[in-house]
């Protein structure tokens, strides 16, 4: 467990330094909320992993331009982008995207086509398993759980009594975790397929 006052490339340079340090090989595919300096990090130490931004953060990053009247219409054209068959078919509907929102949201498409690269690594797979790896949200349901934790505490003695919360709060959200991750048969044998040698056997 990492506390940290602020979020940059530092840091997480730090984290996953300490990772590496701890024997962590090899990183497959990273899915990443769009943190400053996160997928930096994963790449300088973990240079062949593919970094995913979460979709559902891409597309609530987008909203934030948008006027309430034209939210579910946007919304369903972004949707058309990271649900395409293919790369070549979500380039073609962000251009369409951008097309139709450009004069009143042009910051939407700006910011799809900067984060391109990291948007475009869910293509490498079938469907059915670009929903195990395009979000977050998974992890956004402990992180949901522990913010109410922290929130409620306003004020720690210290940096060792966050730790203490955190960890008892982590150990009885584990016991909730009796689901098994949808589709992860078939996504394990793709990933077996995509990454050859690097797979564990």
């Amino acid at each position: 467990m990492w506390l940290g006052h602020n979020e940059g490339a530092k840091f997480w340079l730090s984290v996953f330094t300490e990772l590496q340090n701890r024997g962590l090989q090899d990183i497959f595919i990273a899915c990443v909320d769009g943190l400053t300096g996160l997928p930096e990090a994963i790449e300088a130490l973990y240079p062949h992993t593919r970094v995913q931004l979460c979709m559902v953060h891409m597309v609530r990053n987008s909203l934030k331009y948008v006027s309430y009247k034209h939210r579910k219409e946007v919304a369903t054209d972004l949707k058309l982008i990271y649900s395409a068959a293919t790369e070549t078919e979500a380039e073609w509907y962000l251009e369409l995207f951008a097309e139709k929102w450009d004069q009143q949201y042009a910051s939407i498409s700006k910011l799809w086509k900067t984060h391109w690269s990291h948007v475009i690594s869910l293509f490498a797979f079938p469907t059915d398993i670009r929903k195990v790896i395009y979000t977050t949200n998974a992890i956004e349901s402990v992180n949901m759980s522990l913010r109410k934790v922290t929130r409620n505490h306003r004020i720690f003695a210290s940096d060792e009594s966050v730790y203490n919360v955190v960890y008892l709060t982590m150990h009885n959200i584990a016991k909730k975790w009796t689901m098994p991750i949808r589709n992860w048969t078939p996504a394990l044998n793709c990933f077996a397929i995509e990454f050859g040698e690097r797979f564990p056997q």
